[in-house]
């Protein structure tokens, strides 16, 4: 028995009833910390088989099956003064009936649908880039075709009828001669990060995606990370308190949940539209994904202001500093790596957006990387976008690979963050 106020009944708090309402809440407790760990074990499970369903698809686009033809092209009509007017589809095909000796003349046009059509462009640009190449026999690698790299890597059953696979019994007689001979192999595809878009499966790259999504967050980050920090500075030490501030305030969380795609109707309507900046420029692009990271900025910076003691600001101010040499000697370099972390995951979130991208533009057929943020390009959103509506199926797995790319990116941008934070911020 225990002592109660007065006007209450005692509590014996080793009564049975006592004990039994303590086990339920116990029971309460763990059911509790059961549902946490079911509702992570959800969470965890779902990314694993997301990520493994990415990986299982997209891993053989990281290989990419060529073939090895010793081509001499020294007896070649090749004038070395004029290597582009030469007629490098002729010249390429004499050299790869050497890989079947015995090719009559129906069996051509599946022999040679067999390699890339990209392949007398491939050896023309290698000679242009070496002419020592003429000089005698040289090796030359060579992509196939992407049914052939689908073949290769047993992406559908060769027993199958033959009117239900895109290679004919023909050509599986070559590749498997081919691959009597030594010729063919799969090296890892570094066409994935070195060469632009294709039409061609074989050949498809995500090099000008990746620059320009490099152009689009440089132009991103130079734009949003000043502005942003000065906002935030002038609202959170300089600006008055009252009606107007605090509408900007509204504003402000309101703009940080507004859907993308309204950031990019409006560079559609006002940087395309009005100031008739280039279309599917990274400029544009990094303008709009801008307006997007603004207000997460500004909103990190301000928490990180105000998390700086008040005793800072009074002693800087007690030894005769002015205000602004107390913001900028002493407040903003220690909420500095708040900032920056802010900064790097409002850009990752940049990285990943579709819908501003594609209304402004970048989606469109590149074949070369960009140069500059005026050029015309794409991003790594939008070309995953324009692989997944590809009709062709080597993009398919292209299109995977270039998700786990996004994601890498996404991952070690993520680190850096959490490495600044860790490493150089302050607690009070």
């Amino acid at each position: 028995m225990t002592e109660t106020p007065r006007g209450l009944a005692p509590v014996d708090w080793k009564s049975d009833a006592m004990k039994a309402r303590r086990k339920a809440r116990y029971a309460g407790d763990r059911r509790l910390q059961i549902y946490g760990m079911v509702a992570i074990g959800f969470a965890l499970g779902f990314l694993a088989i997301l990520i493994g369903t990415l990986t299982f698809t997209g891993y053989r686009a990281f290989t990419q099956t060529m073939v090895t033809v010793e081509m001499d092209l020294s007896n070649a009509e090749i004038d070395r003064s004029e290597i582009m007017a030469a007629n490098w589809r002729n010249i390429v095909r004499d050299e790869l009936r050497r890989l079947v000796p015995e090719l009559e003349r129906p069996a051509e046009r599946d022999y040679f649908a067999m390699f890339t059509n990209n392949a007398p462009f491939l050896v023309r640009d290698r000679v242009m880039a070496d002419q020592s190449l003429l000089d005698g026999p040289r090796r030359f690698v060579i992509p196939m075709a992407d049914p052939i790299d689908q073949l290769n890597k047993g992406q559908f059953d060769r027993n199958l009828p033959e009117d239900q696979r895109r290679v004919n019994d023909r050509q599986i007689g070559f590749f498997d001669e081919m691959v009597a001979q030594g010729a063919i192999s799969a090296p890892f595809n570094s066409g994935l990060f070195f060469n632009a878009d294709s039409r061609f499966p074989e050949l498809a790259g995500l090099a000008g995606a990746i620059a320009g999504s490099f152009w689009a967050l440089l132009v991103c980050f130079l734009i949003s990370f000043p502005v942003g920090i000065a906002a935030a500075i002038y609202l959170e030490e300089f600006a008055p308190k009252n009606r107007f501030t605090d509408l900007i305030e509204i504003n402000i969380n309101n703009l940080a949940a507004v859907p993308s795609v309204v950031f990019g109707l409006l560079g559609l309507a006002v940087f395309l539209g009005w100031f008739g900046l280039p279309r599917s420029a990274p400029l544009v692009g990094g303008l709009v994904l801008s307006l997007m990271t603004l207000p997460t900025i500004i909103i990190v910076t301000r928490a990180s202001l105000k998390s700086v003691p008040s005793s800072i600001h009074e002693a800087a101010l007690g030894i005769g500093a002015s205000r602004h040499e107390v913001i900028f000697h002493h407040v903003l370099p220690l909420s500095m790596p708040t900032i920056l972390t802010g900064t790097i995951i409002g850009l990752a979130q940049a990285l990943g957006e579709t819908a501003p991208l594609l209304l402004i533009g970048m989606n469109a057929f590149i074949t070369s990387a960009s140069g500059g943020v005026l050029e015309a390009s794409t991003a790594l959103p939008t070309q995953i976008y324009i692989w997944a509506d590809s009709p062709e199926r080597g993009f398919v797995s292209r299109t995977s690979a270039a998700i786990l790319v996004l994601l890498g990116f996404l991952i070690v941008m993520n680190a850096i963050a959490i490495f600044l934070r860790q490493r150089f911020e302050r607690r009070w």
